[in-house]
């Protein structure tokens, strides 16, 4: 009997644990490149949203024929000025013509420009007429160093102005409204 006393009872003896798991530094490192993956995909897709709402709220652009005529209207500020002026009108009127029926007025020499010009018929064959009159005279002033009278100035701006109302887009009337006005007539 006093052999089984000094025998330790079978619940007292525990089961081997298994060895600890080292923690792998690379596992830690992907986590990690993982987290700031997605912080910088959520930024861009924020900066994006953010984006577009301020794009669908913005106002509509400026036409390019009510800039041309700012422009214009400010480069009688320095009519005093023939080359300033009649590079100013000169370039309002290449980049109107540009953004309206997409040439590539500003890259182009007057002759090239005039050239490409006649091959379409975006233009009526008096305003291209009107068109090279005016770039012409314009190119006097800029590189021949010919000094116009103000009246000159002043009739150069205005086929400038003439020529940018004569190829602005027309508004169209509304449909909603002509047939009330044709009935009460």
């Amino acid at each position: 009997m006093t052999s089984q006393s000094s025998l330790p009872a079978v619940s007292d003896i525990r089961d081997i644990k298994p060895p600890l798991q080292i923690a792998n530094a690379w596992g830690l490192v992907w986590w990690t490149l993982a987290a700031v993956a997605a912080l910088i995909i959520l930024r861009f897709l924020w900066l994006y949203w953010q984006k577009r709402r301020s794009q669908i709220l913005a106002e509509p652009p400026v036409p390019a024929h009510v800039r041309a005529k700012q422009a214009l209207a400010q480069a009688l500020e320095i009519i005093g000025q023939p080359k300033p002026f009649c590079i100013l009108v000169s370039d309002t009127v290449r980049f109107y013509l540009e953004e309206s029926f997409d040439f590539r007025a500003p890259e182009r020499t007057t002759e090239e420009f005039l050239r490409e010009l006649s091959a379409t018929d975006l233009l009526s064959p008096e305003q291209k007429e009107s068109l090279g009159n005016f770039l012409e005279s314009c190119d006097l002033v800029k590189f021949a160093k010919y000094e116009p009278g103000e009246n000159e100035l002043v009739g150069l701006h205005a086929s400038a102005v003439r020529l940018v109302e004569e190829t602005e887009p027309k508004e169209i009337p509304d449909t909603q409204t002509a047939p009330t006005e044709l009935a009460a007539t």
